[in-house]
């Protein structure tokens, strides 16, 4: 089995520039990155592009689309972004590249919080942590006479509060599109029971805890927008910044847009805290989860060690400086804002990583693909838990995990 070692700190657009002025050296060669499309990746692309001659794909769904784009000879992308959960996939499929001897060459003036290691390898490079941390408005709390909720039963409190008030369109927000971010939903609660998912390689969620996960997730789905099925984490962000929701779990990396004037109208008006607990004496409902970069394996030694200097200068001391509120950044330089709070409060209060191994990815496309039908009432709570046990059973079957 591979053992991995983190050390940590606690929409389709493409980019291409050849202006190299503020870059350490001049790219003479084309560089090509994929990578998610948010504030952090927007950043550190175009410090890159700031070397000549690199074009990047930021895309909302690069992690349906990353896996064949890399099984390609040559890969169709030199430099890809990747997180915990699009890390593995690739890892297992050997799409990537050890970088310990680029990082002897070029990597001085990285942390050593940011080496991810497979068996004594490095074999990414983070950049910054995220987390789902609780974003609210604190002038409606206010008005309802509440501080910030601690616990998801607490949030219940506060919701009907505000729905009684009628101060604002949709007291809560919630990422729960169906596929991977319902299933990240569950897993973030269920955790939150001190619950494993596993017992061994066996699926471990039809209990107790699963039941108490869907039960509170349909109490919560009474004080959201009725289309909450298709609300993913831009579909929350656009709540938020138009005014419509009081309060939602989200991702860190959203809360500089909701303070952006140009797109938002509550700016300074939403405050982060930690992820509410599923139990009172538990730790926050969420899970912590790094980005950073990593090497294509089907690429020339030539364009390998050129495409890590080009990364690295989208990883420097001086793009953090310029963009110090768009991430919770690992890179030096970096110095904690107001937007951080929540993210910070999460590590502070023991939130696990998200798990980093082969059968994960089989459990959440199992609870991505079920846990919709208790929501809308096709089928009981046990009934949901046991088709999510038996999806995760044939899948881990297949491919040879059980």
């Amino acid at each position: 089995m591979k053992k991995l070692t983190l050390t940590s700190l606690i929409a389709l657009s493409t980019l291409s520039t050849f202006a190299y002025a503020d870059c350490a050296f001049e790219n003479t060669q084309e560089v090509k990155t994929i990578s998610a499309s948010f504030a952090a990746w927007k950043a550190v692309t175009k410090s890159m592009a700031e070397c000549g001659n690199v074009s990047s794909t930021l895309d909302s769904e690069f992690k349906t689309k990353v896996g064949a784009a890399l099984s390609a000879t040559p890969s169709l992308y030199h430099i890809s972004g990747v997180a915990n959960g699009t890390f593995v996939p690739l890892l297992n499929n050997g799409l990537l590249r050890p970088l310990d001897d680029l990082v002897v060459k070029y990597g001085k003036n990285l942390n050593a919080n940011q080496f991810i290691q497979i068996d004594g390898k490095t074999m990414a490079i983070a950049m910054m942590i995220n987390t789902q941390h609780f974003m609210y408005r604190k002038d409606i709390l206010d008005q309802v006479g509440l501080e910030a909720p601690t616990t998801w039963e607490e949030v219940l409190v506060a919701a009907e509060k505000i729905k009684q008030a009628d101060i604002i369109q949709y007291p809560l927000g919630g990422t729960y599109k169906t596929g991977w971010n319902l299933a990240m939903e569950f897993i973030n609660m269920y955790l939150g029971f001190g619950t494993d998912l596993f017992d061994g390689d066996k699926p471990n969620v039809d209990n107790e805890s699963g039941i108490k996960t869907l039960e509170m997730m349909k109490k919560l789905t009474a004080y959201m927008d009725p289309e909450y099925l298709i609300a993913d984490s831009t579909f929350v962000q656009k709540q938020f910044q138009q005014g419509n929701v009081a309060m939602a779990n989200l991702w860190a990396t959203r809360a500089t847009a909701l303070d952006n004037k140009e797109e938002s109208q509550v700016v300074g008006k939403v405050y982060m805290t930690a992820a509410p607990k599923s139990i009172p004496e538990g730790h926050p409902a969420s899970t912590m989860w790094w980005d950073g970069i990593t090497i294509a394996k089907n690429i020339t030694d030539e364009e390998a060690d050129n495409a890590f200097r080009v990364a690295l200068e989208g990883l420097d001391e001086e793009m953090v400086k310029e963009n110090t509120d768009a991430a919770i950044w690992l890179i030096k330089g970096y110095v904690p804002t107001r937007l951080s709070n929540g993210a910070i409060q999460n590590a502070i209060n023991r939130t696990p990583s998200y798990p980093l191994t082969a059968n994960i990815g089989l459990i959440h496309t199992a609870l991505g693909k079920n846990v919709s039908d208790y929501l809308t009432g096709q089928k009981t709570a046990k009934e949901t838990l046991q088709s999510v046990e038996e999806d995760y059973i044939s899948a881990a079957k297949e491919s040879g995990l059980l």
